[in-house]
C-alpha cells in the first residue's frame, strides 16, 4: 500500500463540485508536485490532505491509517504556506519552537530539534533575530524549519516560493531538493510553475478543473504527454500547436496536411483511430525546430519577434494560417524581425493529437 493513498476523493462547495473523484498514490520518501493553472484544484486537494477542508466523499490514508475523519493536529502532517506566517514579536528560535511548546515537548528535546533543523537550513546564526531582521528567503527557511521540528509523516508545501524574487526562487528550489534528500521525507508540493515541478519532483500530478490529467515522472510527462492540455502545460516555452488533417498513413508514420499549407510527417502509431481526412493537431516543441538545420518536414513563417538570452535565442514566427510558433535557436543566430525563414523538424520529434485532444501513441 502506498504511504499516502487517496481514493475517489470528492470536494463540493454547495452544489459546485471542485474535486472530481481523484485517485492518487504517493510513495514513502517521494517528492510529489501538484501542478496546474489557477483554479485547477491543486491547493484544495492539498488542504483536503491536511484536514483544512472537509472531504465530501472518498478516503485518505497516510501510513496505512485512514485520516480523512481526523482533525489536522492528529494527522501527523506539517504545512508550509505561501505566506511565512511568522510571529513578529518572537525570535526565530521561538517561532520554530512554538508548535513544540504547544505540544508540551520537553525543553531539552525542543532545543535539540530546533538546533538540528537550523543546522540543516543553515540559519543557526539567525536564531536570536526577529522576523523583521530577515530577508524573504531567510523567513521562508524559518517557516520550513518550524515544519521540520515537528518530525511529521508528510510535509505539505502550498506555493512556498511564490513571494520570492526570481533569483531567490532558483536558489530555494535547489535548497528544497537538497532538504528532501537530507531528510528522506515524504513531501507534497503545490505550484502553478511547471519549471518548479520539472526541476524538483520525483512525481508530477497535473490537475485541470479538479481532474487529474496525468501522473508521471517529469521527463515521462515531457516526452509522452497524454493529451493537449499536458503537452501545452509541461515545457517552457510551451509546445507549439498547428491545425491540420490526416493526409495519409504509411509505415513511416502519419502524414499531416497543415492548415497553412505544406505537409508534415509524424512518427506515431495510428492505433486504429487515424482516418484520412480527420482533423488533428500537430505538436512541436520549440527545441525540436531547426532554423537552419536538418529535418523531415518544413514549416514556413515570418519573424515577428526575436528574444535574445545570451546563449539561447527564441524566434517567434507567424505562419501562413496565422498561427504563432516559437523556435529555440542558438544565441548567435543571425535573424531579424520581418525575415521569412523556414524551420525544419524530424518526424520523431513531432506529436499528434486527435480531434478530442488525445495523443497518438509514438
Amino acid at each position: 500500500m502506498a504511504y499516502v493513498q487517496i481514493q475517489s476523493l470528492v470536494k463540493s462547495f454547495g452544489e459546485a463540485e471542485i474535486i472530481h473523484g481523484v485517485d492518487l498514490e504517493i510513495e514513502k520518501q517521494e517528492f510529489t508536485v501538484f501542478v496546474g493553472p489557477s483554479g485547477c484544484g491543486k491547493t484544495t486537494l492539498l488542504r483536503l490532505i491536511a484536514g483544512l477542508e472537509e472531504v465530501s466523499a472518498g478516503t485518505i490514508h497516510i501510513g496505512g491509517e485512514r485520516v480523512d475523519h481526523l482533525p489536522p493536529a492528529e494527522r501527523g502532517l506539517a504545512m508550509v504556506f505561501q505566506n511565512y506566517a511568522l510571529y513578529p514579536h518572537m525570535s526565530v528560535f521561538e517561532n520554530m519552537a512554538f508548535g513544540l511548546r504547544i505540544a508540551r515537548v520537553d525543553k531539552a528535546e525542543m532545543r535539540k530539534r530546533v538546533q538540528a533543523a537550523a543546522e540543516i537550513l543553515q540559519i543557526t546564526e539567525l536564531l536570536e533575530r526577529k522576523p523583521r531582521q530577515l530577508s524573504g528567503g531567510q523567513r521562508q527557511r524559518v517557516a520550513i524549519g518550524r515544519a521540520i521540528v515537528r518530525q511529521p509523516k508528510v510535509f505539505l508545501f502550498d506555493e512556498p516560493l511564490s513571494n520570492l524574487d526570481a533569483k531567490l526562487r532558483v536558489q530555494m528550489r535547489v535548497e528544497l531538493t537538497r532538504l528532501h534528500q537530507a531528510l528522506k521525507a515524504t513531501m507534497v508540493y503545490v505550484t502553478h510553475d511547471q519549471v518548479e515541478a520539472m526541476t524538483m519532483a520525483d512525481k508530477i500530478v497535473v490537475l485541470n478543473k479538479g481532474h487529474v490529467e496525468q501522473i508521471g515522472r517529469p521527463l515521462e510527462l515531457y516526452h509522452a504527454p497524454r493529451n493537449l492540455f499536458v503537452a501545452g502545460f509541461i515545457g517552457s516555452p510551451a509546445m507549439n500547436f498547428l491545425k491540420g488533417r490526416i493526409a495519409g498513413l504509411s509505415a513511416n508514420g502519419i502524414a499531416v496536411a497543415l492548415a497553412g499549407g505544406g505537409q508534415a510527417l509524424v512518427r506515431c502509431r495510428p492505433d486504429g483511430k487515424a482516418v484520412e481526412g480527420a482533423s488533428v493537431t500537430l505538436g512541436l516543441r520549440p527545441e525540436a525546430l531547426n532554423a537552419n538545420g536538418p529535418g523531415d518536414s518544413t514549416i514556413a513563417g515570418k519573424v515577428r519577434m526575436v528574444e535574445r538570452l545570451g546563449g539561447d535565442t527564441y524566434i517567434y514566427l507567424a505562419t501562413a494560417d496565422g498561427s504563432d510558433i516559437t523556435v529555440h535557436a542558438p544565441g548567435d543566430i543571425v535573424v531579424a524581425v520581418g525575415d521569412p525563414i523556414p524551420v525544419r523538424f524530424s518526424a520523431e520529434k513531432a506529436y499528434l493529437f486527435d480531434e478530442a485532444g488525445e495523443a497518438f501513441a509514438r
